[in-house]
This record gives structure tokens, C-alpha cells and sequence, in this order.
């Protein structure tokens, strides 16, 4: 556990010392899905779908997604591929001798990545994955045919591009320091996808939802317990206080 910690902080320095030097764009804060059960059930839904083919979640089970609202049938008819159980991990399809060929290595284990945090200052790493699924682009230069403005130079490809369509990004001229320089500002649809921006926003802020909650999937319950811990402690004081008051009543 503590090698795929350090494994996921490297990786976001490096991130974040690739968008220092290109001057990549802010990172959008994610939206909270934290309590809302059915996005975390959707998000659950794209991960399999889109993200399981390439990425693994080694350190989550499948009978796991019980904890935000899905039965075990549920889970079985609709998130298991054909040989997996429902008692194992989240391993990817791919094999990684292939992954290699294809993209130069193997993708990274996506169980703890929302909880990363960025050596950028610019946010959580649920805001960055939140921000790089939502900036890529087509690029003809690149092997995979995209690129990606939170992480230039990305060896990954837009396997949600279907979702969103094709844009690419608009720069306007701007002076800084005597010099004229190109500044983002904002995207041109060029072919529209299944979803329009708005829903395909929201849907990616389910999926960062769903890796929010897959990163510390007991939060909840230790929120929810420790709620009722604070009100029996809160309870048990007046008590004490009352029984204390009572017992020195007449003592003088």
C-alpha cells in the first residue's frame, strides 16, 4: 500500500511539473457526489464500462459497491464481466504486456487516485481527474490521436470522445512581459457527442464521484458513526454533570 501511495504522489509531481513548465490550464473544483447515492451508482457504472478495460482498482471488490446502494444481483447482471465474481477485485481486461506496446506502459491503478494530492497547489486530485477528463482533444501528432490540456503530451486515449464529441481548445492573443502569448479561453464543439457539455460535465463529475468513494470507501460510515458517538457523549455529560450535582448536594 505504501509503494502505490508513493507510486500516485510521484506520479502527481510529475503532473505537476509538466503543467508549471507548459503553463497548462487551472484545474475545475469537482463537484461533491459524496451523499448522492444514485451518481455513485452511475459513476460506478462508467468505471466499468470506460475505465476497467485499461485501469485497475486493486484494492476494491466488486461486493463493495453493495455499501452505496447495489444488490448483489445488481452488481452480477450489470458490472461483472463474463469470468470475474462478485467477491473479486477490479482488475483490468488488458494485458499488460500489450498496454505496454500500446501506450508505453502500464496505466496506473486508479483505487487511490482522487485522494492524491497535487505538489502543483492547484487542488485535490479528484479536481484534476475531474479537469483532465474533461480537456481532451484531438491532436493528428500524437500516436493516439488526442491530447489532453491537463496533461499535455498524455500517452492516453479519449475513450469517452463518444460521450462528449470532438472540440478543440480556443486561444486568444494577450500581452504579458512585452511579449504576445496565446491564453485559453475556451473550447469549439466540432462534431457533438451522445451527451451535451452539460451532461457530459455532470457525468464525469459521477465517475470522479465514484473514485472519490472508492479511495476511502468506509468515510461514510465513519462520519455517520462518529455522529452518533459525539450525541451519546453529549448525552452521557448531562447525566454525569446532573449525577455529579446530585451526589454533593448536601455535602458541605
Amino acid at each position: 500500500m505504501k509503494k502505490l501511495v508513493a507510486s500516485f504522489a510521484l506520479f502527481f509531481a510529475c503532473v505537476g511539473s509538466v503543467l508549471a513548465s507548459s503553463g497548462g490550464i487551472a484545474w475545475d473544483k469537482a463537484p461533491d457526489k459524496s451523499n448522492d447515492v444514485l451518481a455513485l451508482q452511475h459513476g460506478a457504472k462508467l468505471f466499468v464500462n470506460y475505465c476497467l478495460n485499461c485501469h485497475s482498482a486493486a484494492y476494491m471488490r466488486f461486493n463493495r459497491l453493495k455499501d452505496i446502494g447495489l444488490t448483489e444481483q445488481q452488481i452480477k447482471d450489470n458490472l461483472l464481466f463474463t469470468t470475474d465474481k462478485v467477491g473479486d477485485t477490479m482488475k483490468a481486461t488488458i494485458d499488460p504486456r500489450n498496454a505496454k506496446d500500446w501506450f508505453g506502459g502500464n496505466p496506473p491503478d486508479l483505487t487511490l487516485i482522487a485522494r492524491s494530492r497535487s505538489s502543483s497547489g492547484q487542488g485535490s486530485g479528484a479536481d484534476y481527474v475531474y479537469t483532465y477528463l474533461r480537456t481532451f482533444y484531438p491532436d493528428p501528432s500524437k500516436a493516439t490521436g488526442w491530447n489532453n490540456l491537463a496533461f499535455p503530451n498524455v500517452g492516453m486515449p479519449h475513450v469517452l470522445w463518444e460521450l462528449q464529441g470532438k472540440r478543440v481548445p480556443e486561444y486568444t492573443p494577450v500581452e504579458q512581459h512585452g511579449h504576445e502569448v496565446e491564453v485559453f479561453k475556451g473550447w469549439k464543439q466540432v462534431t457533438p457527442g451522445t451527451m451535451s457539455p452539460a451532461e457530459y460535465d455532470a457525468a464525469m463529475g459521477d465517475l470522479v464521484g465514484y473514485l472519490s468513494w472508492m479511495a476511502d470507501p468506509s468515510q461514510g460510515t465513519r462520519v455517520r458513526v462518529g455522529v452518533w458517538v459525539l450525541l451519546f457523549l453529549l448525552v452521557f455529560t448531562f447525566f454525569a454533570w446532573r449525577l455529579n450535582a446530585a451526589f454533593w448536594k448536601n455535602v458541605k
